[in-house]
């Protein structure tokens, strides 16, 4: 397989970890961040929600189980980069079809392998979510933060519209394996706008198995295209970036309000609170795993759900015709919200994780029987 060629990440703070090359060679620029789930690194990197940033798995070994065509999220690889501690080269499970090294290569994304992760986390829970490069042709810390200075922070970032689809498409349309295609459980009954911000199959795949036929629209459709396709329901999909950047989407949803029920996932959550006049900020260091506790207010239960998110809803800015129905048991943040008035909700975690926990399923049935209402 070769020696791999040494590596460098370099953080904008100026904190450096010297490592060795992973994936394809060459230089990647993003936000670095890091992600608490022991499985489920294919599912993080085709998540088009990790848009621009460089993530670091906080489980020592990765890619144990390879990668295979069933479990993407979107159609290629979304992250800028990826950090590991160290990657097992011979995947063990029979439905790998190669190794997490050569999917990256592969898709030409940089990784570096070798550095201290649990230090890397570390230094980012203590000093915030930051720019970042990882380097494998280049070790002049003077360049390298030179390149680094002319990258955006991810406040004021719109990147709903690097990962949106151009056109809009039916689900039904995409072919996929027979092993990731499940079996739908009920009767097609219910015809869905979906909003595309950056939105991952397996919440496609979720409203199919609920009965819904859905068409996927860009993230910049207008409210009249919306009601001239004349839907049951929209759904606001999870996407990368400063939410408050997503001025067209924010606009759409206001003049959908009340008119036609509403779920959002993530960025869809926090571009639903925008538009009912809430406000958002950014995180410190964002909320990415498989485990983090929610708590459902209205019943006491705590939910283990499956989160990505840099920026949050600020509960004190809700307005009163908006209640929060989840918080995070770890910061007492945002994780849920429901219009009074209107038939309109979302939740800022995934209830669709995969993989991950499915505590939280039963908010697909809640959008169905919103729809059923409205049908009156």
């Amino acid at each position: 397989m070769g020696i791999p060629r040494p590596a460098v990440l370099l953080l904008q703070d100026g904190r450096f970890f010297n490592g060795k090359s992973f994936g394809a060679e060459g230089e990647t620029i993003g936000e670095v961040c890091f992600n608490t789930g022991m499985t489920g690194y294919q599912e993080i990197l085709t998540d088009p929600s990790y848009c621009r940033q460089i993530v670091t798995m906080t489980t020592p070994h990765v890619g144990n189980y390879g990668v295979n065509p069933d479990d993407i999220e979107s159609s290629r690889i979304q992250v800028s980069g990826f950090v590991i501690k160290e990657e097992t080269e011979i995947p063990s499970n029979w439905r790998s079809t190669q190794s997490l090294g050569d999917y990256l290569k592969e898709q030409k994304i940089v990784g570096i392998q070798g550095i201290d992760t649990r230090a890397l986390t570390r230094h980012i829970r203590d000093h915030g979510a930051m720019n970042g490069i990882i380097s494998t042709m280049d070790s002049d810390f003077d360049s390298l933060k030179k390149k680094l200075s002319k990258a955006p922070d991810m406040t004021g970032l719109d990147l709903a519209k690097e990962v949106t689809c151009k056109n809009q498409y039916s689900w039904s349309s995409i072919s996929l394996s027979t092993f990731s295609r499940q079996s739908v459980n009920q009767p097609i009954n219910f015809n869905v706008a979906a909003i595309d911000y950056g939105i991952k199959h397996n919440i496609l795949r979720l409203l199919e198995t609920h009965g819904c036929d859905i068409t996927i629209f860009p993230a910049n459709v207008t409210s009249k295209e919306i009601m001239n396709f004349n839907p049951d329901g929209v759904f606001l999909s999870n996407g990368p970036g400063d939410p408050a950047a997503v001025t067209y989407g924010i606009e759409t949803v206001k003049e959908l309000l009340g008119k036609i029920p509403i779920f959002g996932i993530c960025l869809g959550h926090q571009i639903l609170a925008l538009a009912l006049g809430a406000k958002t900020f950014k995180l410190k260091f964002g909320h990415r795993g498989i485990n983090h506790p929610v708590k459902h207010l209205e019943t006491g239960v705590v939910e283990i759900t499956s989160q990505n998110h840099g920026f949050a809803v600020d509960l004190d800015s809700l307005p009163s015709n908006v209640e929060p129905t989840h918080v995070n048991l770890n910061d007492n943040t945002s994780e849920g919200i429901r219009c009074k008035n209107v038939p309109a909700f979302s939740v800022q975690y995934h209830p669709e994780s995969s993989p991950g926990p499915h505590d939280s399923r039963y908010l697909f049935d809640e959008f169905i029987e919103i729809m059923i209402s409205h049908r009156g």
